[in-house]
């Protein structure tokens, strides 16, 4: 099964110069087992696509159960020299949130998320 993450996380985002900072936050904790074996900083990194220059780093925080990633070289030179719409890093956890990601049904099942595409 293909599921967004936003079906089964949120997200914040925010910036420290050239590198976006994103954390994903599990919705319910049974998800954060998912999310952490699903959402790799390789993933991530394929997911931005050239939007991200420089490597991703990802942090796990089980106490939260959240992922936090570091987007390197990812806002133009960041706030003060970038020409970006977005150079601040606030929209990159909405664009995170629409990855997919695949489950197994039995899975999706056994944690209740509803396919939707």
């Amino acid at each position: 099964m293909r599921i967004q993450l936003v079906d089964i996380a949120h997200a914040r985002s925010g910036d420290k110069g050239d590198t976006a900072n994103v954390g994903l936050i599990a919705l319910k904790p049974e998800y954060y087992p998912t999310i952490v074996r699903e959402v790799t900083a390789e993933r991530v990194k394929d997911h931005f696509g050239s939007m991200v220059k420089g490597g991703v780093e990802r942090f796990e925080l089980p106490n939260l159960k959240a992922l936090n990633f570091l987007l390197h070289e990812s806002l133009g030179g960041g706030g003060t020299k970038s020409l970006m719409t977005d150079a601040q890093g606030k929209t990159f956890s909405t664009a995170l949130l629409r990855m997919y990601i695949e489950i197994d049904d039995r899975e999706a099942k056994e944690l209740g998320i509803d396919s939707r595409s």
